[in-house]
């Protein structure tokens, strides 16, 4: 079975999505450029929602590229602008920007570093290997219980309503990529169980609703 390709990075801008795009070509890393919606909420579901330029990879692929992209950015501090924002950054703010590093362009994080580095405190490579670790365990873990969401779902399903089989798909199949290009579910299990009652019921629902509109039409 073919790995899949998923979302390294998103733009909101084409023309970022396609320079990243180019550097992926050079390097030889397939790649795909595809058209999303920034992000889903079950409630907009009909709405006209931005749209975003999502690059996407194979997952194996994620941290050679975070390590082909920042030997590419050989930031040299004394060609940056001295009003370039990171400048005032406080050092717990240059490290948060290190350990986010899938927040923040390339370009940023290795200023942050050498930032750091120039003020007398470097970070080395094992501590910003710790902290990521700590962080992906942190990011692992599901969202709280979606209860609200849970409930409306239920209440539209047994109404008919369309609304319940958006909320129950993205429920039971919803998930995240982490830094290292890990996919987890980004619901907990209940949620996930409760999300596929709720997909189902909704075509029930749907069903009896029809069914109840069209009822009139054979007793004539």
């Amino acid at each position: 079975m073919e790995p899949e390709f998923i979302t390294y990075k998103k733009f909101n801008d084409v023309a970022l999505a396609n320079e990243l795009a180019e550097q992926l070509e050079a390097n030889g890393i397939e790649y795909l450029v595809e058209e999303q919606s920034s992000g889903f909420d079950p409630s907009m579901v009909m709405s006209n929602a931005p749209v975003d330029y999502a690059v996407k990879i194979k997952s194996e692929e994620f941290e050679p590229v975070n390590q082909m992209l920042k030997k590419a950015e050989d930031v040299n501090i004394e060609d940056v602008e001295k009003d370039y924002y990171l400048f005032s950054f406080t050092d717990n703010e240059l490290v948060d920007v290190i350990v986010k590093a899938d927040e923040w362009s390339v370009f940023d994080t290795v200023l942050a570093r050498k930032i750091l580095a120039k003020r007398g405190k470097p970070v080395n490579d094992e501590e910003i290997s710790t902290i990521n670790k700590q962080r992906l365990e942190r990011l692992r873990k599901p969202e709280p219980s979606q209860s609200n969401w849970i409930v409306t779902g239920y209440a539209f399903a047994l109404l008919g309503g369309v609304l319940s089989f958006f909320i129950g798909w993205h429920l039971s199949t919803y998930k995240r990529t982490l830094p290292d290009g890990e996919r987890v579910y980004g619901y907990t299990e209940n949620d996930r169980w409760h999300g596929k009652i709720i997909f189902y019921l909704s075509f029930v629902g749907l069903a009896a609703a029809l069914a109840f509109k069209l009822m009139p039409v054979f007793l004539k």
